[in-house]
Order: structure tokens, then C-alpha cells, then sequence
């Protein structure tokens, strides 16, 4: 095999001024046929030389200066590292790998760029002549041939027509590499939704600097781009229905349902998981609906199904993203959710105050009870009335009639004080008469009686929205985005395993005596209990004015002093009945109708009436912490990132180096002995030695019932051992640590 190694000028042809090295090897068969190396991790393409100076001129565009001073300096850094030899006549390699290591190293260390620009094989197929050169070198030319073999170099021609650049070495392609190390970062961070130039920031900052990188940022993003390609295709729409189809493979109970305009265009789509689904069995009775969140380039709304677990925590029910917000829309949506939820429709729904959505919710939910996001009806009041002189008082008043009234009655006769007494303009009392119309889907004296989880609010989704901040941002492609929501999905799900936990494991001690305060504490989750807890200890603030008898029923009148701000309380009356025979109580502020928590009124008068324990039908199933639900024994889909056997042997070393930084970090001894000043390891053994199992010893007495150590840390303590040891055993010590050195080496 022969192998030319040069630099070249910008011609077509090598001038007399062009550094050639030429090798031969010994083949029984000669052949003139010249093939082109082709791109492998190993070889360079010759348009890399072309990306190469475009590359550099970036870099000086950018403040990096083409002309450099190669003095003092790098000659210093050079002095660091170990110089690589110049080529010369007689050097032997054993294979063309090695050459062309060799030769990038040189190329390196003196500052040009270096390409393999063609080879000769024999008629066996067997590899013979290869041509190295400098990237901006001409056409190389070359009938040698060498019968010998291995490979020795023939020929050395170190001249080059242009200026050499050590430092600029890193911004051309051919000595540019992303390592598997920064590969798997990137990929790991990809799917957690870190932008490229954040993880391209934090390696920079491992390695200890821009000079310290073997790649650029743009060499990531290529990297970045070609993995989501492999992982979810080409096209974003085909993308996701791929992606859909994978995640139905893995489990059937995965719902999608993708609608497509007369074109073949994606005009919606609506997917929900199969725990998405179990949670809708348990808690599908009160959900909320948004579509506020813009996520993706086609600035498509992210309508999101949301609901409340046995926590108080915010679940996700379904969700789809779709094309326009107009009733065919939201119908189709609507629709689609319904049958993915096997046509069981739920007791209420809260959305925003939109037409469509209403016309929609009319059409597909009958008999589902309506409510309007008090919260935007009433952020809308500054926009609606600031422009009055009596706005504050107009605003106060307005707070007032909303949240104070106790009685619809109430509601009506102050409401009709308010429009009476304050003079409103044309625009303003419109948009009041069309909140007047629509009071019994917001006023919140109007739907208190119902259940609805404690949410009022189309916040719940906003929560969500909250949520998944940190995975999506406005570039995010459609199938990024659907990708994203998984990872998103699953932090959420691993929250309501450590609260499930946590309830199980734990308890909030009691405040009070009360035996009822214990049977709460004995079935309801923490965040529950708390609830309940803070009305029980609340009734301290409440006093009995009155109480009527009506036959078995007595009705209490409760005072209560609320604190409204700093320095000023209130005094605000409730209306409790008691039938002490079936041991029923209700307030007419229906927090346990509401909220399903029953308030510090209704608990005022049990405790009156000394009733130690609380009937079952206060106790909600809802609430419970011993209820065995189905959700929790759903999996939600995962895709391993982890593909390679490359990438799985890299994430199970990094694993195991972790561990060992771990019990290695909490001392310098430690540290040292993993990592001494001279990093030269001894060679890992010979495959084909023989290693002996170590000699069991049992110690006196029982078995140990401590977990079981691991190599590192037995190799660890053996030597804190043999340093206390070390003036009696001092014979020994050579063969101890080469037992040592040998079983750590192995160990990694």
C-alpha cells in the first residue's frame, strides 16, 4: 500500500513547493484503478476543505482574526503538549487507520487542514495506495508502487504556499468532532426541551472554554437536526401520525383522531393517553377547558381538557391542537374527546366567555352545566370602567355584589342598586347587561350549590399552561411539541406519585382533640386534610347569634369575624341548618357542595352538639388516600432516547463513574486514589489472563444485615486499612496496591 501525505497550493497540480509524503505496502496483485475515499467518522470529504475556510472566515467575521501572532505564546502551548514528529522517509505504520491519525495530528499541531483525496485497491479488493493531503492542495498525481510491506513513507515534502495557523485548527471540519459524550447531552436535553445553544453553553463551561471545544454550536445543531429526523421523520403532520401510531403500539388504550381539510392539510388533532383516560374514570366529573396557549410556528392553540386528582393537583385530560378557534372547531373537538372518553359526558365544565365555545358546548354537552372563568369576567373590569371618575367606587361595588352575596335574592336587589345609582355610558352598561344575562354561568351565588372540585376558574389550565413552559417555546415544530408533551405529562405523573407517597408514609399532626379531626386524618390526603383542618380550627372564629326550631330542625345563625385586610375585620352572618336526627347539617355558604370540604359553620355546630365523629356521607370518596384507583397502574408511554448499544454502554458507564465521584468526593484521600496527579493508569490486562475469584471470609457472629457493599467502596476502605497498617506491613504493600490498581482498572 502507498500513501502520499502532503500539502498542496491552490492549483490543479502539486508544484515543486508542495510537501507529499509518500508509503507503500506489499500486495501480490498491483491495480492503477483510483477510488475517492468516502465520508466515514475516520475520513474527510474534500468539500470539508471548502466548509473549512468558510468556517475560519465566520470565525473572523465574528472577532476571530485570520492572521495570528504564533510566538512566544504558542510556542509555550505547544511546549504542553507532546509535539508530534514531522513525517519522514522510512516511517512505518502499521495500518492506514494510523496514518491518517497520524497525519491530522501533524496537520493539527502545524496548523492546516488535511483531507484524503483518493486511494488505489488491488484486484483482491484489498486497500494499497491512499493520497493525504492538505485541504488546499491541488490534484494529486502519483504512479508509485512499493511490493513491501507494512507501510513504509517513501517520499516527504513539508513546504506549504500559504500561512499555517495552529490556533485556527478548531473551526475547520476536519478536526472538528462531537463527541458521544456531548452527543448523548444533546440528545438528553433535546428531549427535555433545552434549546441547542443552552447545551452547547453548558458543555463549553465543562471542558473550560471556547478553546477547550472540538466542535462548534453548529455542528450540534446538524447533529440535533439529523437525530429528530431518524426519530420522527421528515415531514412534521406524517411525523405525528407516525408518533401517534408508535405510542397506540405500546398501548392500545392510546387515543388519536387527526382531521384533515379537503387538501389533505392537518387541520386538527386530539390525542389523549391511556392514563389520561383512567384518571377521567376517577375524576371526569368536573373538568375545565382552555385554548390560550399558542405553543408551535403555525401558531396553532393548545386546547387542553384539565381536571383535579385526589391531591388538588391539576391532571390533564386530553388535549389537541387545532386550526381555528370557531364552533365547527370546537365541535369536532368536543366530539372526539367525548368518544375517547366512551360517550360519558361530565357533570360540569368551566371555559372562558366565548361564543363559539358556548354554541359548541350547547351542541355536544346538553345537559352539562355551563360556567364562565369568573376570573377573566372580572380581570375585564379595569378595561371596561377606568375610564370613570368613580371607579373605585364603582369596582368596589361591583367585588362586593359578586363575591358577598349570599342569596340570589341578595345578588338581584344589589346589582339593581348598583346600574340605579351609578350613570354608566352606552358601551359600559351594554357589556353589564350582557354579564346580567349570563349570571346564573358565573356569579358565583349562582352555581355554589353544584360540585365543581373547588375550581371556579379556568386557571386550573392556565396551571398547565405554566407547566409546560420550559419544554415549548414558539419555534417548537408540531412534532416536537407532541413529543414534548410526554415529557412534560411525566413530571406530572411522578408528582402525584411523591404526594400519594407522601400520604401513605405520612401524617399532619392534629390541632385540635377532636376525635372527627383524626377520622379525617386517617382517610383523606394531606393537601385534604389541611383543608379540613384549617375550617376546623376556624371555628374558634365563629359564635352562635341565634337558633330557631322547626320541628326536628333547628337553624343556627353563625357570626363570623373575617379578617378582610390589616387592622379591619368584618362580621359577615350564615345560615346553618341541623337535623339532628339523621345528623345533617347545611350552611348556605355550600362550601361542601362547592368545594366537597364541609365548612368551620356546619363544624361549629356538630362540635355543639358534641358529635364525635362525622357521618359517612361527608367523607367523599374523592379525597380518599385508600382508594385503590385505576390510573396508577397505567404506564405513560416513554421513548428511550437510548437507541445504540453504543448509547446504552455510554449511559451504563456514566453510571457507574457517577457513583464512584460520589463515594470518592467526600475527602481528598478518596479523590487522590481515583484520581492521583499522574493520570497515567496502568494498561487494562490482558483478555486472555487469567483473574482468580477473591477467597471468601465469613466474619464472626450473624450474617451482616447491612445492604451490600460495592467494589469501589470495599477497594476504598482496604486501603484507609493498609495506611493505618502501613509501618507493620510495609513488605507487603508493592503487591497490595498492584492488587488494588488492577481491581479499579477492571472495575471501570
Amino acid at each position: 500500500m502507498f500513501y502520499v501525505l502532503g500539502t498542496g497550493s491552490s492549483s490543479n497540480e502539486f508544484t515543486e513547493e508542495d510537501d507529499v509524503v509518500e508509503v507503500s505496502s506489499c500486495n501480490e496483485t498491483e491495480s492503477d484503478e483510483v477510488h475517492t475515499i468516502e465520508t466515514s467518522n475516520e475520513s474527510i470529504e474534500e468539500d470539508d476543505a471548502i466548509e473549512a475556510t468558510s468556517d475560519a472566515t465566520e470565525a473572523e467575521s465574528n472577532g476571530v482574526h485570520a492572521v495570528e501572532n504564533n510566538g512566544t505564546n504558542m510556542e509555550n502551548k505547544m511546549n504542553v503538549e507532546e509535539k508530534v514528529q514531522e513525517p519522514q522517509v522510512g516511517m512505518i505504520f502499521d495500518n492506514a487507520d494510523q496514518v491518517a491519525t497520524y497525519y491530522k495530528e501533524y496537520g493539527r499541531q502545524s496548523g492546516f487542514p488535511v483531507i484524503k483525496r483518493s486511494s488505489t485497491k488491488g484486484d483482491d479488493g484489498e486497500l494499497r495506495y491512499i493520497t493525504m493531503c492538505c485541504a488546499r492542495s491541488g490534484t494529486s498525481k502519483s504512479n508509485s508502487s512499493n511490493p513491501l510491506k507494512p507501510y513504509p513513507m517513501n517520499s516527504v515534502k513539508l513546504d506549504h504556499n500559504h500561512g499555517l495557523s495552529p490556533t485556527k485548527t478548531r473551526y475547520w471540519k476536519c478536526f472538528r468532532e462531537v463527541s458521544s459524550s456531548v452527543k448523548k447531552k444533546l440528545e438528553v436535553n433535546d428531549k427535555a426541551g433545552i434549546r441547542v445553544n443552552k447545551s452547547y453553553n453548558s458543555v463549553v463551561v465543562e471542558v473550560g472554554g471556547h478553546e477547550n471545544m472540538k466542535c462548534l454550536e453548529k455542528d450540534c445543531r446538524n447533529y440535533i437536526e439529523k437525530v429528530r429526523r431518524l426519530r420522527l421523520g421528515e415531514g412534521d403532520a406524517t411525523a405525528v401520525q407516525n408518533y401517534f401510531v408508535s405510542m397506540q403500539a405500546q398501548n392500545a388504550n392510546f387515543f388519536y383522531a387527526i382531521d384533515l381539510d379537503k387538501n389533505g392539510r392537518l387541520r386538527n388533532v386530539f390525542w389523549a393517553d391511556a392514563r389520561s383516560r383512567a384518571l377521567y374514570e376517577e375524576f371526569g366529573d368536573v373538568v375545565t377547558f382552555d385554548t390560550t396557549y399558542l405553543t408551535n410556528k403555525y401558531d396553532m392553540p393548545f386546547a387542553q381538557f384539565v381536571g383535579v386528582n385526589h391531591h388538588g393537583q391539576s391532571i390533564l385530560l386530553g388535549c389537541g391542537l387545532i386550526s381555528r378557534e370557531d364552533t365547527d372547531s370546537f365541535i369536532w373537538l368536543f366530539k372526539t374527546w367525548l368518544a375517547c372518553m366512551s360517550g360519558h359526558a361530565p357533570s360540569g365544565i368551566i371555559t372562558d366567555q366565548d361564543k363559539a365555545m358556548k354554541k359548541a358546548i350547547e351542541v355536544v354537552f346538553p345537559n352539562t352545566r355551563h360556567r364562565l372563568c369568573l376570573w377573566h369576567i372580572m380581570k375585564k373590569v379595569p378595561d371596561k370602567l377606568k375610564s370613570y371618575k368613580e371607579y373605585e367606587s364603582m369596582s368596589s361595588s361591583l367585588n362586593n355584589i359578586v363575591y358577598d352575596s349570599m342569596t340570589s335574592e341578595d345578588f338581584e336587589e344589589r346589582w339593581a342598586e348598583m346600574i340605579e345609582k351609578y350613570k354608566f355610558k352606552k358601551q359600559a352598561h351594554k357589556w353589564l347587561r350582557s354579564l346580567y344575562a349570563e349570571r346564573h354561568h358565573w356569579v358565583p351565588v349562582y352555581v355554589k350549590n353544584k360540585f365543581w372540585a373547588g375550581m371556579s376558574t379556568t386557571q386550573r389550565s392556565e396551571s398547565m399552561n405554566a407547566f409546560f413552559d420550559g419544554h415549548v417555546n414558539s419555534k417548537t415544530t408540531l412534532k416536537q411539541f407532541v413529543e414534548q408533551y410526554e415529557n412534560a405529562l411525566r413530571s406530572k405523573v411522578l408528582k402525584e406519585a411523591s404526594a400519594d407517597s407522601d400520604s401513605f408514609s405520612s401524617n399532619v399532626r392534629c390541632a385540635t382533640h377532636y376525635d372527627m379531626e383524626k377520622q379525617v386524618q386517617a382517610v383523606y390526603t394531606i393537601s385534604k386534610f389541611k383543608e379540613f383542618q384549617k375550617e376546623l380550627t376556624s371555628i374558634m372564629y365563629c359564635d352562635r347569634v341565634s337558633v330557631e326550631t322547626d320541628n326536628a330542625i333547628l337553624e343556627y345563625q353563625i357570626a363570623e369575624r373575617i379578617l378582610i385586610k390589616e387592622n379591619k375585620k368584618k362580621t359577615v352572618i350564615f345560615k346553618v341548618q341541623f337535623n339532628e336526627r339523621e345528623i345533617e347539617v347545611n350552611c348556605n355558604c355550600c362550601k361542601f357542595e362547592f368545594r366537597g370540604i364541609l365548612c368551620r359553620h356546619a363544624l361549629y355546630v356538630l362540635v355543639h352538639h358534641d358529635i364525635d365523629f362525622m357521618p359517612d356521607k361527608y367523607i367523599i370518596r374523592r379525597w380518599r388516600k385508600d382508594v385503590k384507583r385505576c390510573h396508577t397502574r397505567v404506564r405513560i408511554s416513554y421513548s428511550n432516547w437510548v437507541a445504540t448499544p453504543e448509547a446504552q454502554r455510554s449511559d451504563k458507564m456514566q453510571k457507574t463513574f457517577d457513583d464512584i465521584k460520589e463515594l470518592a468526593n467526600d475527602s481528598d484521600d478518596k479523590c487522590m486514589f481515583v484520581s492521583p496527579d499522574d493520570t497515567n493508569f496502568d494498561p487494562l490486562p490482558n483478555p486472555n489472563q487469567r483473574i482468580l475469584t477473591p477467597l471468601s471470609a465469613r466474619g464472626k457472629g450473624r450474617p451482616p444485615s447491612k445492604r451490600k457493599q460495592s467494589k469501589i467502596e470495599q477497594v476504598i476502605k482496604r486501603r484507609q486499612k493498609r495506611r493505618k497498617k502501613i509501618t507493620s506491613c510495609k513488605d507487603n504493600t508493592d503487591e497490595e496496591e498492584t492488587q488494588v490498581t488492577n481491581i479499579f482498572v477492571l472495575y471501570n
